[in-house]
C-alpha cells in the first residue's frame, strides 16, 4: 500500500491553566472524526514553516493568536482519507493564548477549555488521548 505522507503540527492551546479541545463537525470536508474532539493544528503546506503554519491554523480554527512554546511530543497514525492511505507525522505544540474567547471555523461545531488531567471525561479521539498522557505527566 502506497501511503502519502502529512507533516503536521498540533497545539496543546493553554489559556489559565486549560487546554483547548475543539468538536469535529458534520460539514468538515474530510470528516473523519465527527462528533469527537481533537486540538487544534493541520498539515503543513510544501514550502511553509512549521511556526508559520501552526499560526495560521489556529488562527483558522479559533481566532485565538497565540505563542507558540515548546514541543513535546511526535505521533504518527495511518487514516484513509477520501479513500487514500495516510501516514500522518505531528509534532504537538504547548502553546499559549492571552484570551479565552474562541471564534470556531466552519468545520468546528463547539470548544471547550479543560482541564488536560480530565481528558478522558471527554470524546476526544483515539490518537490524541496518549498525547494527552504525555502532556500531564511532564
Amino acid at each position: 500500500m502506497d501511503y502519502k505522507l502529512m507533516p503536521a503540527m498540533k497545539a496543546f492551546v493553554v489559556y489559565d491553566g486549560k487546554v483547548l479541545i475543539l468538536r469535529e463537525a458534520g460539514t468538515y470536508q474530510e470528516g473523519t472524526n465527527e462528533g469527537k474532539y481533537d486540538v487544534a493544528g493541520g498539515r503543513v503546506k510544501p514550502g511553509e514553516r512549521f511556526d508559520d503554519e501552526l499560526k495560521r491554523e489556529i488562527k483558522e480554527e479559533t481566532g485565538l493568536d497565540v505563542k507558540i512554546g515548546k514541543p513535546f511530543a511526535v505521533s504518527e497514525w495511518r487514516p484513509t482519507i477520501h479513500g487514500e492511505p495516510y501516514q500522518i507525522v505531528a509534532t504537538f505544540f504547548e502553546c499559549f493564548a492571552d484570551t479565552d474567547k474562541v471564534v470556531l471555523s466552519k468545520d468546528h461545531d463547539q470548544y471547550l477549555w479543560i482541564d488536560p488531567k480530565e481528558y478522558k471525561n471527554y470524546k476526544i479521539i483515539e490518537t490524541d488521548c496518549p498525547i494527552f498522557e504525555t502532556y500531564v505527566s511532564r
